[in-house]
This record gives structure tokens, sequence and C-alpha cells, in this order.
């Protein structure tokens, strides 16, 4: 029986794939608490989130993301702070045929609903995924099919050797569900079926999500007893809400709230996280790289890193931020870019969201910029929710959006993938440039990690050159935490926000 098997830690091969040296955080698995096993009866967290489901908790897709920061979902492999790939439902794991095959080990672990995390449940599961449509951003360009191997083993295969499999196994969409998730026409179920610390026991609409902890967790009974989170897009009624001790946990705040906060509060973390203009290059006025160059060269990131952001961002430079250490020296000026051609009164739909605090008055500031320079700028804001579907569509003729670059995978090519080549599934600029599609290629099929991380600063110079997006600033993400509150979870990747060890 597998429940009675022996493992020996010694039999980790735990491959130091891309890791990515940040400026600061911690270890995403750990906590900042003591005793975190998990022992103890704490009190319910009450939790303020940023952004509501969007796909009805779908873990296929951005929502993903909330059940991962929650503590609902796992896959085989998480992201350490140095953007190494780790243990999660997979103990160990090799690579066979060249990086064709991966054989995953998987642990001890059971499902919400009592089932056992068997080999046939876990390939199903990624099968599921690789299925879905759209697919998850992980798997751009790769065709992924997965088998199980024994009574413990799983094996995930690759049409092309892919030596970041590990990493891309730890994205959220990619988590492991019970079968009785799984239903008609590609829905999935979270609620009682995926293996984290806590379940997810209730959902109201779009507003708020109830969760319960999953004693039977693998790594230990959580110390909080649950977690009521809330979805709160507007980042002064997060602020207020942490403020007045309505709850204990607050993401996203605006720094124009943090002076009125005590101090010890507020916690700030360096991440991948950038904020960029997405300028729409299949349609409307932006398919002319004159004119894209012209709102490049209208722009004044220092204005908005000192402005908008107080001081609490930098000035951006390029796809990848000085969070991502590695990149430092590296960045090279696009060559051959088109020369800047005169607006003159050229109208454009500038859209953001307002989700994230600072990006409604970032896009007020650019269309003041841009205006400077003899644009006509329309501006839109709404919910995220809502803005999506039609940034996608290639609706609006330019984007603010705030982007964690190594999200999707760890991987600092996957987000150049997923974002500016012409099968990228989240293409807001909607590129689609040979030169920029053969960069990012190259620096897939590299697996030496110095040797990929230069190739996907070659490819960002690909991506730059053609003036697709802006880089405005690279950010640090601020969250506001009560003092009663331990062990909160703040990774470089935004991927861990509570786990075994929070408590209050």
């Amino acid at each position: 029986m597998r429940s009675l098997r022996r493992r020996s830690a010694a039999g980790l091969l735990l491959l130091p794939l891309l890791s990515g040296c940040f400026a600061s955080g911690g270890d995403p698995g750990s906590s900042d608490s003591s005793g975190s096993d998990g022992s103890g009866d704490g009190k319910r967290l009450r939790v303020a989130l940023a952004f509501p489901p969007t796909q009805n908790l779908s873990p296929h897709g951005q929502d993903a993301l909330l059940l991962s920061r929650l503590g609902v979902a796992e896959g085989l492999t998480r992201l350490d702070a140095n953007g190494a790939a780790a243990p999660a439902l997979a103990e160990s794991w090799s690579s066979e045929k060249g990086g064709r095959d991966w054989l995953f080990t998987l642990r001890d672990a059971r499902f919400h609903d009592g089932a056992e995390v068997t080999p046939e449940a876990v390939a199903g599961a990624l099968t599921r995924a690789a299925r879905a449509t759209p697919p998850p951003a992980a798997l751009t360009g790769v065709e992924l099919t997965a088998e199980a191997v024994g009574e413990d083993r799983v094996r995930v295969s690759t049409a092309g050797a892919d030596p970041v499999l590990p990493l891309r196994l730890s994205n959220p969409s990619l988590s492991v569900f019970s079968p009785k998730a799984y239903g008609e026409k590609g829905a999935v179920d979270p609620a009682g079926t995926a293996t984290g610390p806590f379940e997810l026991t209730e959902v109201t609409g779009d507003t708020a999500v109830r969760l319960d902890r999953f004693d039977d967790h693998w790594g230990g009974r959580a110390q909080a007893s649950g977690i009521d989170a809330r979805f709160v897009a507007d980042g002064t009624a997060r602020a207020n809400a942490l403020r007045t001790g309505e709850v204990d946990i607050a993401e996203s705040l605006p720094v124009a709230q943090l002076a009125s906060l005590d101090a010890d509060t507020v916690r700030a973390n360096a991440t991948a996280r950038n904020t960029a203009l997405h300028l729409n290059t299949s349609s409307g006025p932006f398919a002319d790289p004159r004119l894209r160059a012209a709102a490049r060269e209208a722009v004044d990131t220092s204005a908005l890193a000192k402005g908008v952001y107080e001081g609490r961002a930098e000035p951006g430079r390029g796809v990848y931020g000085p969070a991502l250490t590695w990149a430092a020296g590296k960045r090279t000026e696009p060559a051959g870019r088109a020369e800047a051609a005169d607006p003159d009164g050229t109208r454009i739909t500038l859209a953001t969201y307002d989700n994230r605090p600072e990006l409604p008055e970032t896009a007020q500031v650019l269309q003041q910029q841009l205006q400077k320079a003899g644009f006509e700028v329309e501006l839109e804001v709404r919910d995220y929710s809502r803005l999506e579907a039609d940034a996608l569509a290639g609706k609006f003729d330019a984007v603010v959006l705030s982007r964690n670059t190594m999200l999707d995978t760890g991987d600092p090519v996957a987000v150049l993938a997923a974002d500016f080549t012409c099968e990228g599934g989240y293409n807001l600029a909607r590129l689609c440039d040979e030169k920029v599609d053969a960069a990012v290629a190259r620096a897939q099929a590299t697996a030496d990690p110095d040797r990929r991380r230069d190739a996907a600063m070659a490819a960002e110079t690909a991506v730059l050159g053609t003036d697709a997006v802006v880089p405005l600033v690279h950010l640090e993400v601020v969250a506001g935490v009560a003092t009663p509150v331990r062990g909160v979870l703040l990774d470089p990747y935004e991927r861990t926000l509570v786990g075994t060890g929070t408590r209050r």
C-alpha cells in the first residue's frame, strides 16, 4: 500500500533550473512564524483580495492564482524564493529521453474529498489542463501528455525537449484536482476537490469565498481554522478594512493610503511585477510602427515612478525588472526601431483596470503625456473581470497592465512566449512578428540556465524593438497585515499569501 511506503529525502532530484536570484523575498513555501506544524487551533483569517474570480474559479485560467494564494490548490511542484522547482505533490523527479520525458514520484497525499492522490488522478488532471480552451499560459507552445506509471509515479512528456518542465508544472493553472472536479465541456469545480491546507467550502458569486481547514493535508494541519475572503476591487476600501479591523490581511494597497496606516501593518516586497503600456499592433492607429514609436517617446517613466508610485517603483527598463538580479547589465538597446511620426490628432482608446490602485492614475498621467505629444486620448477604466476579454480581443488601442513576469512558470522565456508571440495566449499587444517569434524559439530551445537567460534577454530586445510594449515602472507590492497575524507568505511571484503557518 502507498500509505506504508518509506520515503527517503536523500533521493530527491531537485534540479536547480533557472534559479532566479531575487533582490529580496523569502521562501514561498515557508512562513515567518514559529511552530508552523499546524498543531494549533487559531482563529479564522479574514482576507481582502483585489481581484474577483472571472471564470467561476476555474483553475485553468487566471482564477488559479486565487486558489493558490488562498492555500486551496497545489501542483506537482512549486517555486522556491530563488526560482528553482521545489517539491509539492511530487517529492522527486528525473528526466528521460533528453528532456522529453520527466518521471515524477508522488508523495502520500489526499484530495479534500478523501480520495487518494494517485498517478491516474494526476495524469488525468494534467491531461484536462493540456486540453483546456484556451490552454493555460504555462503551456503556450507546449504539447503535453501524462500517464500513470506504477503505483506512485507519473510520466509527463512533451513533443520536444522541455528543460524547464518542473518549473512549468509549478504554475497554479496546472494544479491537481480529484476526478470528481471535472465535468462536461471542460468545467472544473475546485470546491472540495483540491489538495491544499484549506478546502473551498462556499462561494458567494464573485464577492466572497469561505475556506475551512483540511486536517488531512500532507504538510500538516494549518494553524488557522479557516479563511473568510472577500473580493474588494477598490484599493482604498481594502486599506480602510484593514485600518478598522474588518480584515486581517489586505493585498495590493494603494501607496497613497500607506501614510494613514500603522507602519507595523505595512509589508512591502520586491517582485518581478512590472507595469507596462501594451499597444495594439494588429488594428487601429498602433498598427503603424511609427505611431508606436511616437507613443514610446511621449512617455516619461520617471514622472510615473516618482509621482504616481511615490518612489515605491523604478522607471521601466524592459520586460525583466531589477528584482531579477541576473538581468542586470545584460540589456541592450534595440536596433532598427521605426522613426516616430507626428500623431497629428490621432484618436486612441487607452484602457486599464482599477483593481490595482495606481493603474487608473497611471493611465491618467499617460493620457496627459500622449495628448501633449499630439494624440487624442479617450480613457476607459473598468474592473479587470470586465476588461480582460475585450483587451485580449483587441478592442482597445492601448492597455495599461500590471504583470508579474515570472508568474506563469518562473521561466523568463515563458512570459515572452505568452505575451508577445503569434500563438501567445495573453498577447494584449496582438503582436505577430517573425523576428520576435524566432528569438523566443531560440530561447525556448536553450537548456543551460545561464545561456537561457542570455537568450531571453536577446528575445526581450527583439520585443522592445517592435514598440509593441512600453515598460513603465518596475514595482514592489505592498500588502497590509494586522499586527496579531503571523506567517503571511509574500513571495516574489505573488503565488502565495496564506499557508499552514499563517495565524492570528
